[in-house]
């Protein structure tokens, strides 16, 4: 406006007016300039700062919960990690408490294997000695009835006295016995 005005001045012969003088114009801007800056300040920015403000406030207690919030899944990750730290010892201690459990049970069962084995060793040794007296005994009797058949052939007498059969028959076992 104010160089549609230098021009219109120029046209119409005169002097160009001095910028330095204010004019109606300039006053008139200068005004809704300034109610233009009032109602700007009254009601535009205040809204507008207060929105910014909340915003900022909202902003910052979002972050503070964000910080609140990692302390917190911190901890509860340290927790975790703790309790699979303890878990962890608990399951390799009853793992060694079964290992140990296993090595008794083992041992127990080895002892009493063994205690078995001594037992059915003791009876077949017992079964043997009885077996081998039964046999000896038989033999006895048998070698006994055959040598006092084959005396009495020899002698030309029967040696049919069962005590002097039995007298006979020790003594050729011991005569048999001393000569192996």
């Amino acid at each position: 406006m104010l160089n549609a005005g230098l021009i219109a001045a120029e046209e119409a012969g005169g002097e160009a007016p001095n910028f330095l003088v204010p004019n109606a114009t300039f006053l008139v801007e200068i005004a809704v300039f300034g109610l233009l800056v009032f109602i700007l300040a009254k009601w535009v920015i205040p809204p507008i700062n207060k929105a910014m403000t909340d915003r900022q406030a909202a902003i910052k207690a979002q972050f503070e919960e964000a910080a609140k919030a990692k302390a917190e899944a911190q901890a509860s990750q340290e927790a975790h990690q703790a309790e699979l730290a303890a878990a962890r010892a608990e399951a390799a201690r009853i793992r060694e408490e079964a290992r140990e459990q296993g090595s008794q049970i083992i041992a127990q069962q080895r002892e009493q294997a063994q205690v078995e084995a001594d037992r059915v060793t003791a009876n077949a040794h017992a079964q043997i000695e009885v077996e081998r007296a039964q046999t000896l005994a038989q033999l006895k009797s048998e070698v006994g009835a055959i040598a006092t058949t084959l005396a009495g052939r020899i002698v030309g007498e029967s040696l049919d006295d069962d005590e002097r059969q039995k007298r006979t028959v020790d003594r050729f076992i011991a005569d048999l016995e001393s000569t192996n």
